[in-house]
C-alpha cells in the first residue's frame, strides 16, 4: 500500500508511527528541553556535550531536535556526521564538505590548519562557534576522538572553536574510561542520560503522535494502554508495533486500532502439550 493512500484512509497528515517524524509530532520532555536550552548556551563557550542511553530510548530523537531548534538561530551553523565509524582521513574528508572547504586526504596537517582558520574567521563576526552533532559516536576510532578533541581546541586549550554533541549507547561510556580518551572524557560539559520510559510515558507520547498526526481517534486508549506496557520501556519498540498494526488494520479495512487487532497480530502460538509418559511398569 502506498504511502498516500495509507494517510488518505485515515486520514493522517503523516504517518505517526514512521521513524521520519517531524519533531513538532515528537513528545519532547522537559529534560530534553533544558538540554538543548544548555547546548544553546554552550554554542557562545564551546566544549563537549554527550547524550547517552540504551537502543531505542531516543538518542537520535533528541539531536534531530537539537538540529532543529539550533538551526533557528542566526549565525549559527548547525552540521551532522553522517558516517562516525570512519578513520580519520575520511572524517577530515567530511568535515570539508559539511564546512564548505576542499581538503586533500594526503595533507592532514593541511587540513588541520584550512579548518581551524575558517572557524576562527567565522568567530571574528559571530560569538556563536559551530555545533557538530554526531550519533552513534560509539562506533568512532578512538583516534578520531582524539584529533578532534585537537582540532576543537586553541590557545593551548584555553579556547574552544567548537560545540560537539556526542550521542551513544553504553559503550560510548566504556569508550572515555581508555587511556587515551580519559582528557576528551573530562571535557564534557554537560551530559543527558536517556532512562527506558515508564508506561505512562509511553501512552502520551502515543497520544500526542496520533492526535498531532491529524486522528485522534485512530487508536482506542485501550490499545495504546496495551502497547505502552508490553514495550518494556523503550520507544522504538512501541513506534514498531504500532506501525505494524496501523498496516494491519489498512489491509483490513479497520477504521480504528483496537485491542483485538492487537491480539491478532501479536498473539502467541502456543506448543501443544506432549502427554506425560506412562512409568514403564504403570500397567503391570
Amino acid at each position: 500500500m502506498s504511502k498516500r493512500k495509507l494517510l488518505n484512509i485515515y486520514g493522517l497528515k503523516w504517518n505517526p508511527f514512521s521513524q521520519d517524524l517531524p519533531t513538532e509530532a515528537i513528545r519532547i520532555s522537559d529534560a530534553i528541553k533544558k538540554f538543548a536550552w544548555r547546548i544553546e548556551e554552550l554554542s557562545t563557550e564551546g566544549g563537549f556535550a554527550m547524550v547517552t542511553g540504551d537502543p531505542g530510548t531516543g538518542k537520535s530523537v533528541v539531536l534531530r531536535y537539537l538540529e532543529q531548534r539550533l538551526s533557528e538561530i542566526r549565525d549559527l551553523n548547525v552540521c551532522c556526521i553522517t558516517r562516525p565509524q570512519s578513520g580519520t582521513a575520511d572524517f577530515y574528508r567530511e568535515l570539508g564538505e559539511v564546512f564548505g572547504t576542499s581538503l586533500g586526504s594526503a595533507n592532514r596537517w593541511g587540513g588541520f590548519k584550512v579548518l581551524r582558520e575558517k572557524w576562527k574567521t567565522k568567530l571574528e563576526s559571530s560569538l556563536r562557534r559551530p555545533v557538530i552533532l554526531i550519533d552513534e559516536a560509539q562506533e568512532m576510532p578512538s583516534g578520531v576522538l582524539s584529533e578532534l578533541r585537537l582540532l576543537a581546541s586553541d590557545r593551548l586549550d584555553s579556547h574552544s572553536l567548537l560545540t560537539v554533541v556526542l550521542a551513544g549507547d553504553g559503550r560510548l561510556i566504556e569508550k572515555f574510561r581508555q587511556e587515551e580518551l580519559i582528557p576528551l572524557g573530562s571535557r564534557i560539559r554537560t551530559r543527558l542520560t536517556l532512562e527506558t520510559m515508564s508506561a505512562n510515558d509511553l501512552f502520551d507520547g502515543l497520544q500526542h503522535a496520533i492526535s498531532v498526526a491529524g486522528n485522534s481517534k485512530l487508536m482506542t486508549k485501550e490499545v495504546m494502554k496495551t502497547l505502552a506496557e508490553h514495550s518494556f520501556g523503550n520507544w522504538r519498540a512501541a513506534m514498531n508495533m504500532a506501525q505494524e498494526l496501523l498496516l494491519a488494520a489498512a489491509a483490513d479495512e479497520r477504521i480504528e486500532i483496537d485491542e483485538q487487532l492487537y491480539f491478532d497480530v501479536f498473539a502467541m502460538t502456543k506448543r501443544p502439550r506432549g502427554r506425560k509418559k506412562k512409568p514403564a511398569n504403570a500397567d503391570s
